[in-house]
């Protein structure tokens, strides 16, 4: 069947990708785990097309102007014809998603290409309202536990994985040209961004870093009983999300005191002591 062939394309994009989250994790019921890798495999390729390769601005917003006219035509009943699309279409059609999470996505990724820098955190928490929360949200639909008391956990436990790829990300992001932490933050801590160029860690560097890294495992801890809330696996599988982000801000932790920040990965026991910690 077509939508067979067009999870199983999305299944194969989401393996290709490192990413210290679960993705469709075996510990989810078996119904949500095609749903969820298309989801994943849209916002991923997507992000892809904001951040990968040597194409022109112009090139990557027209790209993604593309992926826009799909979800047109999604929306219009029209079948697509992109394998990635075919997919997607079955799991709204079928779980009677909303469409504005996936539209929020693709202009979090157009201010990727357009917006290099974040005056102030009121402004980083808009772009993580686009570029992080519609995927919680998309989850708890998928649930069946969307209430609006879930999507306020949710939105700070998906804030807090944002801000913690920030973190993970801060290099990489510098090299693209861009910068999310804060200027205000910057200059508050006597950061300038020959720190990012020269990988200078002093000081002020540390300083900033370990405020961030606060900031995310409060919003964390803050979106936490979400786990609590959620049945079964499902609980399961978001108390092991934020473990693993918490372990992570950890690592970073550690990071930030002997060099110039850097990614953070799990290792296998770093999964055996997060899945204890989250039964």
């Amino acid at each position: 069947m077509p939508d067979k062939d067009a999870y199983a394309s999305c299944a194969q994009q989401a393996r290709s990708h490192y990413e210290n989250f679960p993705v469709a994790s075996l510990l989810l019921p078996r119904r949500l785990r095609r749903p969820i890798t298309a989801i994943y495999a849209f916002a991923r390729s997507a992000d892809d097309i904001a951040d990968e390769g040597d194409l022109t601005d112009t090139t990557r917003l027209a790209l993604l102007d593309d992926y826009r006219r799909c979800l047109d035509d999604i929306q219009r009943g029209v079948s697509p014809a992109a394998m990635l699309f075919v997919a997607l279409a079955d799991t709204i059609r079928t779980h009677a998603l909303p469409l504005e999470p996936f539209y929020d996505l693709l202009a979090a990724f157009r201010q990727d290409v357009t917006k290099k820098r974040y005056a102030d955190f009121s402004e980083v928490l808009d772009y993580c309202h686009l570029s992080a929360n519609p995927v919680g949200r998309l989850l708890l639909r998928l649930f069946g536990h969307d209430s609006s008391s879930n999507i306020e956990l949710a939105d700070n436990v998906c804030t807090g994985l944002q801000l913690t790829n920030f973190l993970q990300d801060v290099q990489a992001d510098f090299n693209r040209g861009r910068i999310y932490l804060a200027q205000d933050a910057l200059r508050d801590h006597g950061v300038m961004e020959d720190h990012l160029k020269l990988r200078r860690h002093d000081r002020a560097w540390q300083s900033l870093v370990a405020q961030e890294i606060e900031r995310a495992r409060a919003y964390l801890v803050r979106g936490a009983d979400l786990g609590t809330r959620l049945p079964g696996r499902m609980g399961l599988e978001i108390r092991m999300t934020i473990s693993g982000g918490l372990a992570i801000l950890d690592k970073l932790q550690m990071n930030n005191i002997s060099g110039f920040i850097s990614r953070a990965r799990l290792a296998p026991w770093d999964w055996i002591t997060i899945l204890w910690r989250s039964r």
